[in-house]
């Protein structure tokens, strides 16, 4: 046996083990968190505090910003001249900066025969795309009829000059001569032919019925959009981000702005293709085949966060008439 002073104590480390280095956590602020407290506990109730001020922040200040520019968009409606084309796109690209969208814009509005009206055609997945497109491109909303019976927003809609649309069969007619009035008359339109919105993963079919407009001896140019909402908190976003912007099915309209008004960093990205003429289609389910492939091509490429340009006509012309139609 050793004797007690061979014995090394139970207390002692031993040599071969180094000791731990206790160090504080980087992100952590103030006082570390008190024994049983979550790590970063303090932190991370102080950034949802800060949160919850910064979306209520957020509200009021689009409220304040809407209630005087409804009025000031009536007046612009008795007015004859442009004022009441250009002052929509102010309102919304400002509605934009005010809930911390950044927007960037990729590629060129169309430059064609003058006095030749355009309809922008863009995949569709949540509200922020028509503040988004509102605020960049010159037209109005072709939007369903179920948007007419919402409190404030249809106010909104109608002194925008949004076209309304049952998206009923027997109606077809008599929407496609109220669009094409509307064209006539040297306003361009801004249309989501998918008829609803998606989860922003992917672009639903065209609804060849949309098309229907740009029929006839003199259709308007179509100019094919993708929108993707590709940064938040200044980052790439992914499966698991991307969803937050997107607004479908049974949302609530109030709950989604509070969840995303929270956040900071958030970019979208509007990818203008070059626009096609409708003449070079024999129908319009070709042609909306031919607009969806430009479409959704465009929004894959920014989902994966590549380099992106604007896809060219002949691109499109690539689509035959036998690839399944959308009705």
């Amino acid at each position: 046996m050793l004797d007690e002073a061979d014995q090394e104590p139970a207390s002692r480390e031993s040599p071969r083990r180094p000791r731990r280095i206790r160090t504080r956590h980087p992100l952590l602020l103030g006082k570390r968190s008190a024994p049983g407290e979550p790590l970063l506990g303090g932190a991370w109730q102080k950034r949802r505090i800060m949160r919850r001020i910064r979306a209520v922040r957020r509200g009021v200040t689009v409220l304040f910003w809407t209630l005087p520019c409804m009025l000031v968009q009536a007046l612009c409606l008795l007015v004859p001249g442009r004022p009441k084309v250009l002052f929509p796109r102010f309102y919304w690209a400002t509605m934009c900066r005010l809930i911390g969208m950044h927007v960037r814009v990729v590629g060129h509005l169309p430059r064609g025969e003058a006095g030749r009206p355009v309809i922008y055609v863009s995949n569709h997945c949540s509200w922020l795309d028509v503040l988004v497109l509102g605020g960049r491109l010159p037209g109005c909303f072709v939007s369903k009829d179920d948007v007419d019976r919402w409190p404030v927003i249809n106010s909104i809609a109608r002194l925008g000059r949004t076209v309304f649309v049952s998206r009923n069969r027997g109606a077809t007619v008599r929407e496609r001569d109220s669009m094409r009035a509307r064209l006539d008359a040297g306003d361009n339109l801004i249309l989501f032919p998918e008829g609803t919105s998606s989860d922003g993963s992917r672009v639903l079919p065209f609804r060849s019925s949309f098309f229907a407009v740009a029929e006839g001896d003199h259709p308007p140019l179509i100019q094919p959009v993708s929108v993707v909402y590709d940064r938040l908190g200044g980052l790439p976003t992914g499966r698991a981000t991307r969803p937050l912007f997107a607004w479908y099915g049974d949302m609530n309209l109030a709950s989604h702005f509070w969840r995303l008004a929270q956040h900071r960093g958030m970019r979208a990205t509007v990818l203008l293709h070059t626009p096609i003429d409708p003449a070079h289609f024999a129908n319009r389910k070709a042609l909306a085949h031919a607009v969806w492939h430009v479409v959704a091509d465009g929004a894959s490429t920014l989902r994966q966060n590549r380099p992106a340009t604007p896809i060219a006509v002949d691109a499109a012309a690539e689509a035959d008439a036998s690839q399944p139609a959308y009705a």
